[in-house]
């Protein structure tokens, strides 16, 4: 793989709502704290926040619910790319939320996701939110929650909706309430294969898939460990790239619609993960990794 001047803009683009992103964008949630739990380094991680945006990165998803003893990923992103570009599209999530402490909170309920909204718009000082995923907690019905954020749409807090760890069937739900413009859901290479018609129908409908944990494998985190599938590393070898990088390929060759948000506190796999759009996987490449998908 030659990789030339790396930029997120080689995975090409998708609209979310009314903004375009690069379909390579950056997961926040890994900049908290290192693998041991202890609390990153602050200006390394200011300083990767700012390299991503350097590489083309414009879309960065977040939640008030990512923070370690010391670090919270909001405030992070505020410190280090406040005031923002223009074309930076900043995507966060509620539902889910910790007490100060860490432990978590039950689910969230209607009346209480205008002060997670708020709470994000305090961390990250904006004055409205570009896209707010609700993070559904099993298969109940998520009418009444997603409701009371297109309420807050409606009151000009929120600019675009979406759903996390949904169902097919509580995506068509949320439809029927606000449009909704992505669908995050845990997917990757081997792993929930049943999202893989899921991402066909946001394809028909013009929603964008973004896949968390897109880099797990049999619930396990791979790619940069020695857990990792013989031919996934073939492929690797026979492009010069990693593993992680085939991975990351791998989840955007599934569809136009497809975005990717792999998080990273090195900024050396920042680097590797945004180079990793302009990785071309041939068809026999996907053949190869298909047979792995469906073998999980």
């Amino acid at each position: 793989m030659t990789t030339g001047t790396i930029s997120a803009t080689a995975a090409g683009t998708w609209r979310l709502g009314d903004r375009t992103v690069n379909r390579i964008g950056f997961g926040a949630m890994r900049l908290t704290a290192n693998a041991d739990g202890s609390p990153s380094d602050r200006e390394r991680a200011t300083g990767v926040l700012r390299r991503a945006v350097e590489l083309g990165v414009n879309h960065i998803d977040t939640a008030a619910f990512y923070f370690s003893a010391l670090r919270s990923a909001n405030e992070l992103i505020n410190r280090a790319l406040s005031p923002y570009p223009e074309d930076l599209v900043i995507v966060t999530k509620v539902g889910p939320g910790r007490d100060p402490s860490g432990e978590w909170l039950p689910m969230a309920r209607p009346d209480q996701l205008r002060g997670q909204v708020e709470e994000n718009l305090r961390q990250l000082g904006r004055d409205h939110l570009d896209v707010v995923n609700l993070r559904v907690h099993g298969p109940e019905p998520l009418a009444e929650h997603f409701g009371a954020l297109a309420e807050l749409r409606d009151a000009g807090l929120i600019r675009h909706l979406g759903v996390s760890a949904v169902t097919a069937e509580q995506v068509a739900d949320a439809r029927t309430i606000a449009p909704v413009v992505c669908v995050q859901n845990s997917y990757g290479l081997g792993y929930r294969q049943r999202n893989d018609a899921l991402i066909r129908d946001c394809a028909a409908h013009g929603t964008a898939f973004v896949p968390f944990f897109s880099l797990a494998t049999s619930g396990r985190e791979a790619g940069t460990t020695g857990d990792e599938h013989d031919e996934v590393r073939a492929v690797a070898r026979e492009h010069g790239v990693t593993p992680t990088q085939v991975r990351l390929a791998w989840t955007l060759h599934q569809g136009p619609n497809v975005l990717a948000i792999p998080g990273t506190g090195n900024p050396d796999h920042l680097v590797q993960n945004v180079a990793s759009g302009a990785l071309r996987l041939t068809d026999g490449d996907l053949a190869r990794l298909d047979t792995v998908h469906r073998a999980a």
